[in-house]
């Protein structure tokens, strides 16, 4: 009588490990499935260096964010006409920044470029960085010298 309990105790969680595989190869599928075809992921990786002098550091970390690494700078090779456009061109990230488990793209204010804060203003400057790197929450923008960190939240409604 042992011995049958075993042989059906065996059974059942060879039941319940076969389901779990079954379903972790289901969401894998489902999530393969739903991706569009030809999304290009960025990775960043570690960044530069981040100055704990730098006053957008001290703004930032004031307002509660974890400044986790510094400038990135993501190449970006342009065709046109099936040939190369130069040598490209380049994006750069100056901060990435972390809050209630949340990260978020830094763009620092320059006063060779001042910001158009309008709607078109913010997406004509900032809806590249949103849209290269989707999973972050959001970009940040820091004028150290206004002392002003504004969140900008991109919703894409189809």
């Amino acid at each position: 009588m042992v011995r049958r309990l075993g042989t059906y105790g065996d059974w059942f969680i060879m039941l319940i490990a076969g389901g779990l595989l079954l379903f972790w190869l289901y969401r894998a599928f489902y999530r393969w499935l739903h991706e569009p075809a030809n999304v290009n992921r960025i990775k960043l990786g570690k960044g530069g260096a981040v100055s704990s002098n730098d006053e957008n550091v001290k703004l930032l970390r004031k307002r509660g964010y974890e400044v986790t690494s510094g400038k990135h700078v993501i190449r970006i090779p342009i065709e046109m006409d099936d040939s190369p456009l130069g040598s490209g061109t380049r994006l750069y990230i100056d901060y990435i920044a972390e809050k209630d488990d949340s990260a978020y793209l830094v763009k620092t204010a320059r006063e060779r470029m001042p910001m158009d804060w309008t709607a078109s203003g913010v997406r004509d400057r900032l809806l590249v960085y949103a849209l290269l790197l989707p999973d972050c929450s959001g970009v940040l923008f820091v004028d150290a010298k206004e002392g002003i960190v504004r969140k900008i939240v991109f919703h894409l409604i189809d």
